[in-house]
């Protein structure tokens, strides 16, 4: 490797990100056996590169998730542990036979991973205490009022127990996740793409009425602890859990051989699509309590357990032929449609060629046979071609298919775009990412309803959305986005977007290369619309990794009329157009200044610290460098400070910290 400290940091970023989405925001962009493998490149290079490692390190230190403000903070009795992935028959092998040479006697339970959110259940002389989420693994979120509504919790035990706590999954089985994304489509609210990400995000409602709903379940499939009574086996604790009134799986498979336990694997893989609630592995435990208490724990995960991660399924289908979608930024993305397959629980006729330079290098034409996967557990691909069947290669389109503009190749991609400024394609696509939950936030207004206004004549751009109120009676009367219900909620929801900060409306507008966290540096620098509109490319080429392609991008697109005037009546209808952030800014005394943050503060949190960083104009970055100005430096701090002393950089504690804030 060329320049392993450079593909550390990429792989920092990159975990990080994908931890953020699937713990806290749930909604994951790649499938946990993506993330795994991440993960385990990291820690291969931490192990053989110890300088270069982060002492917050999410493949080796901590678990991803942290506990939401909005939940009461509950310390964990037992940390809520990861188990050590595999990926290979090899690596069960190993795991298995490693035990076994030195315990020959070793039971081994194979049991089903449950896709699903950890849920902690206590116990008090046999009722039910609390409920409580993994969060980061030592401190979690209280959802009892949550766990009070689940059927499948018991709300009081037939025992006489001074306390008993239980670990298991929480998930939403087949029925209710189709029942659920029904309701959606219908409130022209986001459908859920899998069952684990609306588990998690039920699991998290404030409304308890929304969760009793929805129908969640539970698997129980640990006992954590139970005062005043003893178990020698997993098995045992497994039986008496459901004895006493637990959802519990069906029987753990025993083995007591590397191969029975890999024939044990091989089996649950052959049924996991048939049956009617998701797994992503399968766990291989030592049965025996005392000798997982011999073997004990490495820093992370117990020696006693691994988790199996089956790979994504693949399966092979005809391509019957070739299409070319425009996208809201008016990239055109070529298509499959496929001989219909049954494809990791649902039914893929569809699947992603990614762009010209893709198909040109698969060599995929019009009725090849080619093998299919879903990227991430959602979105379907063709990964090969199996079998030469078509005979003519295919060409993407010179003209845009939508609205008939010329297409041209993005710049320093493989992508092509369509030039038009009014394809309608580009404004269906455009609208519904303005009303999504990364910019306006309209919850309850959907893309369908979207399609369907534009397709009635409603609305034209953007700015049409905000008059949709003069015309309640008509859109009751017609139904086109639902019942008078249906139609209030939107409304409510474009009322309510009016009072947003501008970087989510700077998100809306879809200005090429500016996402959500550019957005957030615009309005922080810019103290409203108006500001922005008038910068000039030196000025935004100032900004924090800001470059000469967006600020030439953003100078191009204040500078087309048609979005001034569309931004002009988003104004007029009352969109806010000032800058919450900028306004909140103390004064400039840290801009241009970097810092790093390590260790445990004595008072405050790192997001706190940084959040002031960032209101004196500063910036709070992840990993010390030359270009870093301060190191804020805490208990327990590690490599980070290490490193910022063999730079010479400053180094301060919370008190000069707060000095320099007076």
């Amino acid at each position: 490797m060329e320049d392993p400290k450079k593909r550390m940091e990429e792989l920092y970023a990159l975990i990080e990100y994908h931890s953020n989405r699937y713990y806290n925001m749930d909604d994951p962009e790649i499938s946990d056996y993506d993330y795994d493998l991440l993960t385990r490149e990291l820690k291969a290079l931490e192990k053989e590169y110890p300088l270069f490692a982060r002492d917050d390190s999410l493949a080796t230190k901590k678990v991803g998730g942290t506990a939401r403000r909005e939940f009461r903070k509950v310390q964990h009795d037992v940390p809520v542990i990861s188990l050590q992935d595999v990926f290979s028959k090899e690596e069960v092998m190993s795991f298995a036979e490693g035990i076994l040479s030195r315990y020959p006697d070793t039971v081994f339970t194979v049991e089903k991973k449950i896709d699903g959110l950890t849920l902690v259940l206590r116990y008090r002389n046999g009722k039910l205490e609390d409920a409580i989420t993994r969060g980061d693994g030592s401190i979690g979120e209280s959802v009892y009022e949550n766990a009070l509504v689940i059927d499948a919790v018991p709300k009081t035990l037939p025992i006489d127990l001074p306390y008993l706590e239980v670990r298991g999954e929480c998930y939403m089985d087949s029925a209710h996740f189709e029942a659920a994304n029904r309701k959606q489509e219908e409130l022209g609210g986001k459908t859920y793409q899998n069952r684990r990400n609306f588990a998690a995000g039920t699991l998290r409602q404030l409304d308890p009425g929304v969760v009793k709903e929805r129908g969640l379940d539970i698997f129980i499939f640990n006992l954590e602890i139970a005062e005043g009574k003893t178990f020698s086996s997993h098995y045992e604790t497994l039986k008496w859990l459901g004895e006493i009134g637990f959802h519990v799986l069906e029987e753990p498979i025993l083995a007591k051989s590397a191969e029975e336990v890999w024939k044990a694997i091989e089996h649950i893989g052959d049924i996991r699509y048939k049956l009617d609630y998701g797994l992503d592995g399968a766990v291989v435990k030592v049965d025996s309590l005392a000798l997982r208490r011999e073997l004990g724990m490495t820093s992370k995960v117990p020696r006693w357990a691994v988790a199996y991660k089956y790979p994504p399924e693949e399966k092979e289908t005809i391509v019957e032929d070739i299409v070319v979608q425009v996208g809201r930024t008016g990239r055109l993305t070529p298509l499959a449609i496929l001989d219909p397959i049954r494809l990791a629980e649902t039914t893929v006729s569809r699947a992603t060629l990614h762009n010209g330079d893709y198909i040109k290098e698969k060599g995929i034409r019009i009725g090849d046979k080619v093998i299919v996967r879903k990227a991430g557990d959602i979105i379907p691909e063709v990964l090969e071609v199996s079998k030469h069947l078509g005979t003519e290669a295919f060409e993407m389109p010179k003209y845009c298919p939508v609205c008939g503009s010329p297409v041209e190749l993005e710049q320093g991609g493989p992508h092509m775009r369509c030039t038009g400024t009014s394809c309608p394609a580009k404004d269906s696509r455009s609208m519904a990412y303005f009303i999504s939950k990364d910019a306006m936030n309209m919850e309850g207004f959907g893309p369908s309803a979207i399609e369907a206004l534009i397709s009635e004549g409603y609305i034209k751009s953007i700015a049409d959305i905000y008059e949709l109120k003069d015309k309640r009676e008509k859109l009751i009367e017609e139904g086109i986005v639902g019942k008078e219900k249906s139609v209030d909620n939107i409304l409510s929801a474009i009322e309510k977007s009016k009072d947003n900060d501008i970087d989510r409306l700077i998100t809306g507008l879809g200005i090429r290369n500016v996402g959500k966290q550019s957005a957030k540096v615009l309005a922080g620098r810019y103290e409203s619309m108006d500001a922005l509109m008038d910068a000039d490319e030196d000025e935004l080429k100032t900004l924090p990794d800001f470059g000469d392609v967006v600020a030439s991008e953003i100078v191009s697109f204040f500078r087309d009329e048609n979005n001034r005037e569309c931004i002009r009546r988003l104004g007029a209808a009352g969109v806010n157009m000032r800058s919450k952030a900028a306004s909140k800014k103390r004064d400039s005394r840290f801009e241009g200044k970097t810092f790093v943050l390590t260790g445990t503060l004595p008072t405050m949190t790192r997001d706190e610290a940084s959040a002031i960083i960032e209101s004196f104009g500063g910036k709070a970055s992840s990993s010390v460098s030359k270009k870093t100005d301060y190191v804020l430096a805490g208990e327990a701090a590690g490599s980070k400070l290490t490193k910022a002393q063999e730079l010479g950089i400053t180094i301060i504690d919370e008190d000069t910290f707060r000095k320099m804030c007076e």
